[in-house]
This record gives C-alpha cells, structure tokens and sequence, in this order.
C-alpha cells in the first residue's frame, strides 16, 4: 500500500505487542522519562512497573487533540493508576501533565532534578537489578491479578508464589545474609 500501514495495524502489530512484552516478562521494567512523552509514548511509560521522571518531564494524552482514542493500553493504565475521574480528564483534556502533578496523583513513582536525572534512575535500575528477582517477578505477576481476583484467590495465590519465593537461592541467601548481618548477593535464582 503506498499511503503505508493503517492506524490499526500500526498499534495491533507495533505498539501492542510492546505492552504485552512489558507487562509479561517476569523482570522489573523501569520506564526514565526526560522529556514530553506524549500518546502512546505515555502509555508505553505507564505500562512500566516503576516510572520515573525528570523533573522537566511531561506526560500528554494528546490522542483528544487529534480525534483519536488513547491506545497502547492507555485506557487500561491510567484509570488503575490515577483513579477513573482524574484518568477521563487526562484524556479528555490532552492536558500536559508535569512530572510533579503525576508523581502527586500517582501516575509516577520518583520525580528527579534534570541534573540528577541520569543518575539516580540509573542507581534505582541497579539497585533493582540487584534484587532478588525470581521474587520481584512474582511479585509483577501477583500485581498484575490483583484486580481480576476476590481477596481469598489473591490471598490463595500469594501462598502459592510464596512456596515458590522460599524455595529459591535468593531466599536462602537472603536468610543467611540477614543472619549474619552482612548485604545479601542475589542471583536470580
């Protein structure tokens, strides 16, 4: 086709698939916003399990502006986030939303000054990928049904994860370490 790939297929075969790999993958992902992340680039961000931000940083449902709906699981996202009121002024508005206004609504985890930017999103990313995680990746998976189920089945599948958890290397590690009042050394497993 010379017009190129339809709206359709641009967000079913591009954009869809990336919150899908986000959201399945049993890793942390952390998305570090230093500029306007705007459509599906916002979404794409809050698809993320930890989002930070520069403080120069903004997020944009700018879909209304263009008469368009917000994709990229941006109506699935943002009302779980910010509540169903502030998410339908968001996208209604295509208001610009600045990184403190969305680390005050709980949009974002972490608002850091553009000079330190960089670096503290960089030492979060290490400290996260020093974690133990097999756990955190149950933990995402626990977080990611914590509202399709009642509390007695979150309550029956946190037993099950769990079992799993104290089961691993890391857990015996982590025991040990505690134990003997030193840093633990996780490795995944």
């Amino acid at each position: 086709d010379p017009k190129g790939p339809s709206i359709k297929e641009i967000v079913q075969n591009h954009y869809n698939p990336i919150i899908k790999k986000i959201r399945d993958i049993n890793k942390p992902v952390i998305a570090a916003v230093n500029g306007v992340a705007a459509g599906a680039g916002a979404n794409l961000a809050l698809a993320c399990d930890i989002v930070v931000a520069a403080k120069s940083a903004g997020f944009i449902q700018a879909f209304s502006n263009i008469g368009l709906i917000p994709d990229s699981g941006g109506t699935y996202f943002l009302p779980r986030l910010v509540g169903l009121p502030m998410a339908t002024a968001i996208m209604m508005t295509g208001e610009n939303i600045n990184a403190e206004k969305a680390k005050s609504i709980g949009m974002i985890y972490q608002v850091y000054e553009d000079s330190e930017f960089e670096q503290n999103a960089l030492t979060l990313a290490q400290k996260i990928s020093g974690m133990p995680t097999k756990s955190l990746g149950y933990t995402k998976r626990l977080l990611s049904q914590t509202y399709n189920n009642s509390l007695e089945n979150q309550l029956e599948i946190e037993a099950k994860m769990q079992a799993l958890s104290a089961s691993t290397e890391d857990h015996q590690e982590g025991v040990q370490a505690f134990l003997e009042k030193r840093m633990p050394k996780f490795k995944g497993r």
